[in-house]
């Protein structure tokens, strides 16, 4: 699969990797950690010498129980700077921008950003699928269950396609083609529903469009396991690995070089033929 970024085609041959770049107070994770330029761009160089393909910045935490969003003008404070900062120490970078916003993605674009990673589909700012249409740029498409009454939800799967197949349909209304799927690990759906989406990662997409998972550190391993995020990082390993076996081809992290690890590992192993069978003379 190929999709068309920053005017070259990028092909998914191989899964890429998207590095975490927070800059908010409040991250579940590693919020308040990126507090200076100097920070923010150690940080950057550490995931691009790692060999994250992509680097997501983001300004307003999605966490589990957050109860208040920055305002739009604290957002873009957060993200322009170092937009700006990052493209003129490493002009190479690819930048997606993490915001429901359209306002913050319009300018995040202006700035450099190649692509948008919206974790509301749409739903949260209706104005997101008409600046697409302008932008034509990638789009990651995110499925958020808003309604209490989806977690209670027979079949997950049917659900989550539903979603994907309804918005890919408004989306290329706008023209917009270079669709990524996220389904949405974590948001509104309960512990049982997020392991039933990995399980059956196989059957998103409709075979027609990258599949994009975020479950670096996420609670959804932490309360199988018991552990904090800080020592999830095995934990994540091994849901990166399941999710590849199942042909992810993008992963989102906040650990490069552990999520490059299993990419080759799992690109080793799926090269790996079987060997013809001999007749055993007697």
């Amino acid at each position: 699969m190929t999709i068309n970024c920053a005017g070259s085609l990028l092909c998914f041959k191989e899964p890429k990797i998207m590095g975490i770049v927070n800059v908010t107070p409040d991250s579940f994770y590693d919020g308040g950690q990126l507090n200076s330029e100097y920070k923010i761009l150690q940080h950057v160089e550490s995931l691009l010498n790692e060999g994250s393909d992509f680097i997501d910045i983001g300004g307003c935490s999605t966490r589990p129980y957050a109860t208040k969003f920055p305002t739009e003008e604290e957002e873009l404070k957060r993200v322009i700077n170092p937009i700006r900062i990052i493209l003129k120490t490493f002009p190479k970078t690819k930048i997606s921008i993490d915001t429901f916003r359209s306002k913050v993605a319009e300018i995040a674009v202006k700035e450099g950003a190649v692509m948008i990673n919206d974790i509301s589909g749409g739903i949260l700012d209706k104005k997101m699928f008409l600046l697409l249409s302008k932008l034509k740029i990638p789009y990651i498409l995110t499925y958020l269950s808003l309604k209490k009454n989806e977690r209670n939800t027979k079949n997950i799967i049917i659900d989550t396609n539903n979603f994907f197949s309804k918005k890919i349909y408004y989306l290329k209304q706008y023209g917009i083609n270079d669709i990524i799927l996220d389904p949405g690990f974590g948001f509104g759906k309960t512990l049982e529903q997020n392991f039933q989406l990995l399980k059956h990662l196989s059957l998103m997409g409709f075979e027609d469009h990258l599949i994009l998972i975020g479950i670096s550190r996420k609670s959804m391993i932490q309360n199988i396991l018991n552990i904090s995020s800080e020592k999830s990082l095995n934990a994540t390993s091994v849901i990166h690995t399941l999710s590849l076996l199942k042909g992810v081809k993008f992963i989102r992290v906040h650990d490069v070089k552990e999520a490059m690890e299993c990419i080759k590992l799992v690109q080793f192993y799926k090269k790996i033929k079987i060997e013809k069978k001999f007749k055993v003379s007697r």
